[in-house]
């Protein structure tokens, strides 16, 4: 049974804005950060910050004031859940070249951007019966645990490849209004840009603050199973609580419960999505998987 104790505040949140040397920015965070007792990842790229970080809220807080105050970041919002024990190893600040790859480094991920669609709003389409087609921009494995009723799942390994199948979408779906969605909302605001300049789609549309700002919001209605979650919790219930799914600690695929039941459950040599492939095999989707 799962601790309910919940004494770890986690907070997830990015923001696209221009950062003249991010580099000067890493040690200096990282140090700060590790001085608090936080335990996590910032990206930080010329376009902006992302952040997935888990500590008491004082922690929480004095980082917050941290961006706002010291480093003049703008304002963004964070979506916040509790858990009972501190879900990431380590306290990491890492540089990119882009806080989310899109292979388009001509589109601007500060201004190419869809229309916001609030959790509330998007409830009340489904409750009307609106008229449009919803994206899931996440990757298969995510989409295996939980998406949203009627989402259109590509079967993609990783955000670049979405994107080039998304390009393929008949013109009578790029003519509809058309919802796109993904964990926090990151993807889905770098992603609209190059569907908007690039792909034709017409009346495009985010998921603000995307499903984790949902559950927050909504709840679970429309959703159908849970959230895959980039840290130790693995998956989180539309109430955001932590549920019983876990890793393969062979290729990272992960696990229901009711797949955990499964002959070809081996832990922590195989699981039923990696039985048949060579070590070989599993370390390149581990790879894969630990990478995206």
């Amino acid at each position: 049974m799962l601790d309910v104790a919940k004494t770890v505040l986690n907070v997830a949140g990015y923001r696209f804005f221009p950062i003249e040397d991010p580099q000067a920015l890493r040690l200096p965070l990282r140090d700060f950060a590790r001085n608090l007792g936080l335990r996590g990842t910032v990206l930080l790229a010329p376009e902006g910050v992302n952040v997935m970080l888990a500590g008491s809220p004082e922690q929480i807080q004095s980082l917050r004031k941290h961006f706002f105050e010291t480093l003049k970041f703008p304002e963004f919002e964070w979506k916040e859940s509790w858990s009972s024990k501190q879900p990431f190893s380590r306290m990491l600040v890492k540089v990119k070249q882009e806080i989310v790859s899109t292979g388009h480094r001509d589109i601007d991920a500060i201004t190419d951007t869809a229309k916001f669609l609030t959790p509330s709003e998007l409830k009340r389409w489904y409750d009307e019966g609106e008229d449009f087609v919803i994206y899931d921009t996440r990757n298969d494995y995510e989409i295996r645990l939980g998406k949203f009723r009627d989402a259109q799942d590509l079967k993609v390994k990783n955000f670049r490849s979405f994107l080039d199948k998304v390009a393929e979408a008949p013109e009578e779906i790029k003519n509809k209004k058309v919802v796109t969605y993904c964990t926090g909302g990151i993807r889905c605001e770098k992603g609209t840009g190059v569907m908007l300049r690039k792909h034709g789609f017409m009346d495009l549309y985010q998921l603000e603050g995307g499903i984790l700002k949902y559950f927050e919001e909504v709840g679970g209605e429309h959703w159908e199973g849970e959230c895959f979650v980039f840290d130790k919790r693995v998956g989180l219930s539309p109430s955001l609580e932590e549920t019983p799914t876990e890793q393969c600690f062979a290729c990272r695929s992960p696990l229901t419960l009711a797949e955990q039941t499964s002959e070809h459950y081996n832990p922590p040599e195989s699981c039923p999505y990696c039985y048949q492939m060579t070590p070989e095999e599993r370390l390149i989707q581990k790879g894969s998987l630990e990478a995206s």
